[in-house]
């Protein structure tokens, strides 16, 4: 292969959860069926609140977006992934490898912002339910969506056209299961220690504060509730806010393990179980956490079923 400046002339070759192809098999059958669930369970939520008129609220819109986005996002790394268990050769093309890269970041950007925003959402409508029509507006929810998927784009684009002009040379090997930006940096023949601490500081951006946002907001939220004088309306409240901390924990903590903590603290293994986390497990679970504990989704469920 052709080694140097020219780095867009050659594949790179992923290696894979296990880096000698333990299980391939089985580990095919296994991702399959996650990836199946996945679309199934993130389709059928999407359809039933579009489909149902009591789910056409601002908390059910943003609930949407977030599995259209979960739906691509583990679309990007899964399909791949499942097709080299079956093969021998496990390369990418340095296009393809770009493109992923950067569909990962937007998605995964987009995620985290509207994560926060969802729990603004639930913020209005538990602490000052009488502004939330204005508050929640159509055009503010869109403007949410919008910002999400604006800035994590800007995001993913500077990272990308910086880091895939950088010189890759010597090995294309890389240790994980799809391109990821900081699996790529170890392959760079020239220091990369300033641009990794960009890396950590746009993760702590765009991960960190919605996540100490989404912890204020309930935390806010946790005081209303137990001033509430109605047992029913507690008991909603903490079912809503309870499954939305349980998706973003997950999601928050394991990406920031990998995109919050510079190089030299990260390990290859380490960070493909992380990825594994919030590239797959999140977007499988977050249909069932938001339906199957929320009464309104279920029963939208049974009025579709007839």
């Amino acid at each position: 292969m052709e080694t140097g400046n020219h780095s867009w002339a050659t594949d790179f070759i992923l290696v894979g959860l296990f880096q000698y192809g333990q299980m391939d098999a089985l580990l095919f059958i296994v991702i399959a069926i996650l990836f199946a669930v996945a679309l199934i369970g993130n389709i059928t939520l999407v359809l039933l609140i579009r489909l149902d008129q009591r789910l056409h609220t601002p908390m059910y819109f943003l609930l949407s977006q977030l599995s259209i986005i979960d739906m691509m996002f583990i679309s990007t790394t899964v399909p791949k992934m499942a097709a080299n268990f079956l093969s021998d050769t496990k390369t990418i093309s340095f296009l393809g490898c770009e493109i992923q890269t950067t569909v990962f970041l937007t998605l995964g950007g987009s995620e985290a912002l509207l994560l926060g925003f969802m729990s603004y959402d639930r913020y209005i409508a538990i602490c000052r339910p009488l502004h939330y029509p204005v508050l929640m507006s159509r055009k503010i929810c869109c403007s949410m969506v919008s910002c999400a998927w604006s800035s994590s784009s800007f995001n993913a684009l500077v990272h990308v056209l910086y880091a895939f002009q950088l010189p890759f040379c010597g090995s294309r090997i890389v240790n994980h299961f799809f391109c990821e930006l900081p699996s790529l940096l170890p392959l760079v023949c020239e220091d990369t220690s300033q641009y990794e601490q960009t890396i950590v500081l746009s993760g702590l951006v765009i991960l960190l504060l919605p996540f100490l946002a989404i912890l204020a907001s309930y935390a806010r939220v946790l005081v209303v509730v137990f001033q509430m004088h109605s047992g029913k309306g507690q008991s909603r409240a903490l079912s809503t806010c309870s499954s939305h901390l349980t998706v973003a924990s997950m999601f928050y903590v394991t990406s920031l393990s990998t995109y919050g903590q510079p190089h030299s603290l990260h390990s290859p293994s380490r960070d493909k179980v992380l990825a594994v986390f919030y590239s797959i497990v999140t977007p499988v679970l977050n249909p069932f956490i938001y339906s199957l504990r929320n009464k309104e989704v279920m029963g939208a469920l049974r009025r579709q079923l007839g």
